[in-house]
């Protein structure tokens, strides 16, 4: 974060959600195409979007960090199961989408540059969600 402006406790604790959701969902995929596929290719550039998707302030994070009053902590009915794997790769490509895009807003609050990287990520997903969806189905 580069601007001298202060984020609130508030959007301090969405940050940290957001990115925490971000990279939990890359690497569910990530995991798939290492383990399942044995997809080198995919994996690594898996593993590096999930290294980019980092914040410099973490000690500001993890003070606001309240996920034991989340409102939305327990999981909805559609959470609970999946039909297959593609559903799976499908539902965290979407959740880490989401994330990034939530980012993307936020950063711009504080640092163009963070909200640029974001977007970026974001972009770097779709089109790998379109290249992990085609060699899963090319596998079968």
């Amino acid at each position: 974060m580069t601007k001298d402006r202060s984020l609130s406790p508030e959007i301090y604790r969405v940050i940290d959600a957001n990115l925490n959701r971000l990279k939990e969902g890359v690497r569910v995929v990530e995991d798939l195409m290492r383990y399942l596929h044995n997809n080198k290719e995919l994996s690594k550039k898996l593993k590096s979007i999930r290294h980019l998707a980092v914040c410099d302030n973490i000690d500001a994070l993890l003070e606001h960090r309240d996920s034991i009053n989340d409102v939305l902590r327990s999981s909805t009915k559609s959470e609970l199961t999946r039909s297959d794997l593609k559903s799976i790769i499908i539902a965290n490509f979407k959740r880490a989408e989401e994330s990034a895009r939530v980012l993307e807003e936020l950063f711009k609050l504080q640092s163009i540059q963070e909200s640029e990287k974001f977007k970026h990520i974001r972009y770097e997903l779709y089109d790998l969600e379109k290249e992990v969806i085609k060699a899963t189905s090319n596998s079968k």
